[in-house]
């Protein structure tokens, strides 16, 4: 019989976050608060270790390492040096709000390396450690903007579209051997990403009334999705996007027709 107070019981769990800054940190407060040890990884290392102390000033287990998900052969080698896990959670992620034909080819290259080439290597790398245990939960962030998109969001929403292509395709390949696979599609979230909106109160307004909760989220509110598919409340769950968005994708423009 089930135990559905055990639930989201993360305990004996080791779990490795990609990108620990913004969402990421919220994410791995939340796994540590269930009994997860937490690995908190980024490219830049004063950001891994301020999340590390953030967990354990909370009384939870985790560590800190310098890790580009860009760079294949480091991220293996990091991986060995890490052990084995049962949740990676990837916020990593970079924008360049620029129109299409304003972009130049070294931006492009810059959004795709890290956004989608970032989630070949990271699916690749973890997904062998996980298939060959027989057991995990990857679980990738995406955004509403692989869905809806809007004039300077082309190329990052075509990597979040990719990502949740990749997200599908790696749950079928590793479905199998017992890895779930599955993505978080955020809406606006206020993190340094979003600082450009942030800045213009207009565009702020606009932003907050277009879903249907009228406001912005806070990085703390996607984090009981990251804590719900890693743990076991979500076992049967995998290939699928869980949209974190205030209603933005369920909304039909901004106007509200008198009824």
């Amino acid at each position: 019989m089930t135990d559905y107070q055990k639930l989201f019981d993360l305990r004996g769990r080791r779990a490795l976050l990609l990108g620990a800054g913004g969402i990421g940190r919220e994410a791995g407060l939340a796994l540590a608060a269930q009994g997860a040890e937490v690995v908190c990884a980024d490219r830049d290392p004063d950001t891994a270790k301020a999340t590390a102390d953030a967990i354990a000033g909370e009384g939870g287990l985790a560590g800190a390492v310098e890790l580009d998900i860009t760079d294949a052969g480091g991220l293996e080698r990091h991986l060995g040096e890490v052990g084995d896990l049962d949740v990676a959670v990837l916020t990593a992620a970079m924008n360049v709000r620029k129109r299409l034909l304003d972009y130049s080819p070294e931006e492009f290259d810059r959004v795709v390396g890290l956004n989608l080439r970032g989630t070949f290597n990271v699916l690749r790398a973890v997904g062998a450690r996980m298939v060959a245990r027989g057991s995990g939960s990857i679980i990738a962030f995406s955004s509403i903007r692989a869905r809806t998109v809007e004039p300077g969001q082309g190329v990052y929403a075509a990597t979040k579209a990719g990502l949740e292509s990749l997200v599908r395709t790696a749950a079928v390949e590793f479905g199998e051997a017992g890895v779930r696979v599955n993505a978080v599609a955020p809406g606006v979230v206020e993190t340094p990403l979003t600082a450009q909106i942030k800045a213009d109160p207009d565009w702020y307004r606009a932003y907050a009334t277009k879903g249907a909760l009228g406001r912005w989220s806070l990085p703390s509110e996607l984090a009981g999705a990251v804590v719900y598919l890693a743990s076991d409340a979500s076992s049967y769950v995998t290939g699928s996007t869980l949209s974190v968005d205030g209603g933005w994708t369920a909304v039909d423009g901004r106007f509200t027709p008198p009824a």
